[in-house]
């Protein structure tokens, strides 16, 4: 196991000084805003009076934890005012409004910028600040479906299969932002002038398709649905199943696996037969199947764990939570008396010791705080709450 370095004194957190203004909503803006507060930002959560962030609370809970609540009317020019002076001590706005609301409430990145130069505002959205469609509604599955990986993802010769995972929400609207923000911000810090960033999530699901493109770019085509490489045409890059119903997957693409993979399951004839030809793999892909269904899944990977092949079992998502591995590196975290399990960064920071789950602030819930801060006096306050300003 590698161990990283630590320091005494501790040090502080990379992001630590830096501020930002979060008014997104749902997943993939706030979870981006986490990554951030996690890093050491200092993330206020910006929400309207009424409705506010309509995420589920145990969602909510999730994707906001750490971060300074905040309720502010945008709509009105007294919210905007506070927002203006919120932005004083701004490194980042982000949101994920359809393109023209920032602009509508006189808060877009022309006017932000203007009042301050260094601001990073990065804008989240399903299709883009430019094009025919970025007016356009969608979730996950639109834009999984307009980049072609829906068109991928099934059996062959089947229909498109969901993901269970929303590839666009997170590499999209949470990496992807994460990324342009953490660049700008360097710049930044640098000249002093800050960037827009304008994520697509469509864009990003696009941007990332390396596979199939390389595939077109050699062959002028890509394989149908279910029958590439990597899609579940190739046997060795496939899941199988064991004798008591429970799945394998199987990922011996190199050679050398590939032949570990057929002495183990008693089956070196196939070891020539790494990339069969097309009348040869039916026959492959059967023989394998055949050979897995007659242990139980447990009995397999006593059997190929040790061998190193690139077999692992498919997992349920709470059978994953309980791996020690996810919990001795941060990425699941165990409750603590009654709070609920959470997540941590997708990465390892050395000197960075995961800190402990943090509750999601409730809507507002530091609003009188972060208006003390400002100069606003109890009094005042309460006549701004009372107005619908907070």
């Amino acid at each position: 196991m590698t161990v990283l370095p630590t320091c005494d004194p501790p040090r502080p957190p990379p992001l630590a000084g830096v501020r930002v203004l979060d008014l997104s909503r749902l997943l993939p803006g706030p979870l981006c805003a986490q990554h951030l507060c996690e890093l050491g930002a200092t993330v206020i959560k910006i929400e309207d009076p009424g409705a506010g962030d309509y995420a589920r609370p145990a969602m909510r809970q999730l994707v906001n934890r750490g971060k300074i609540g905040l309720t502010l009317n945008l709509k009105c020019d007294e919210g905007r005012e506070i927002f203006f002076q919120l932005l004083a001590n701004a490194d980042v706005v982000l949101e994920g409004f359809r393109p023209g609301v920032m602009q509508r409430l006189g808060l877009d990145y022309a006017e932000l910028s203007r009042r301050r130069p260094s601001l990073v505002y990065c804008a989240i959205s399903g299709y883009g600040q430019s094009g025919a469609r970025r007016h356009a509604a969608g979730h996950d599955i639109n834009y999984l479906s307009r980049s072609g990986v829906l068109d991928m993802t099934g059996e062959a010769g089947g229909p498109p299969v969901i993901p269970g995972f929303l590839i666009s929400d997170i590499l999209g609207g949470t990496l992807s932002a994460a990324t342009g923000i953490l660049a700008a911000l360097v710049e930044a810090r640098q000249t002093g002038r800050g960037r827009f960033i304008d994520v697509s999530m469509t864009d990003a699901v696009m941007a990332h398709n390396v596979l199939p493109l390389a595939e077109y770019n050699e062959s002028g085509s890509v394989h149908a649905r279910g029958t590439g490489s990597h899609t579940g045409g190739a046997a060795r890059y496939k899941t199988y199943a064991a004798r008591d119903g429970r799945f394998l997957a199987v990922g011996a693409q190199e050679k050398k696996f590939w032949d570990l993979l057929c002495d183990a399951l008693e089956l070196p004839e196939l070891k020539p037969l790494h990339s069969p030809d097309d009348a040869q793999a039916p026959d492959v892909e059967r023989l394998l199947r055949r050979a897995f269904a007659t242990r139980d899944a447990a009995d397999w990977l006593s059997v190929l764990e040790p061998l190193d092949c690139c077999v692992t079992a498919v997992r349920s998502f709470e059978e994953a939570l309980r791996d020690p591995d996810f919990r001795s590196r941060g990425t699941v975290r165990a409750p603590a008396a009654d709070a609920a399990m959470s997540l941590g960064l997708p990465f390892v920071v050395s000197e960075l010791a995961p800190s402990a789950p943090k509750a999601s602030p409730r809507q507002g819930e530091h609003t009188d705080t972060v208006l003390g801060e400002l100069g606003f006096g109890r009094d005042t306050i309460a006549s701004l709450r009372s107005r619908g300003v907070i």
